[in-house]
């Protein structure tokens, strides 16, 4: 099963614990902010924890198989 992942800017603070989570997915850019390094880094349960950890709720993470929105 693959999931797209998409972090909002306009939400997330940099707080990283999608980093401590799942860090083959994702990274900081330089604002601070996390940016999706590889959506494959990980299973789909360990990115909606990930997900479900942001404390701003600043990922979504979308099944593309079925287009089923795993998170929120």
């Amino acid at each position: 099963m693959g999931s797209r992942v998409n972090v909002d800017h306009d939400r997330c603070v940099g707080s990283t614990m999608c980093i401590q989570i799942a860090g083959t997915v994702f990274s900081l850019d330089e604002a601070g902010q996390s940016i999706v390094q590889d959506p494959t880094g990980a299973d789909a349960d360990t990115v909606v924890d990930a997900a479900s950890q942001c404390p701003m709720e600043a990922i979504t993470v979308v099944d593309t198989e079925s287009g089923a929105t795993l998170f929120p």
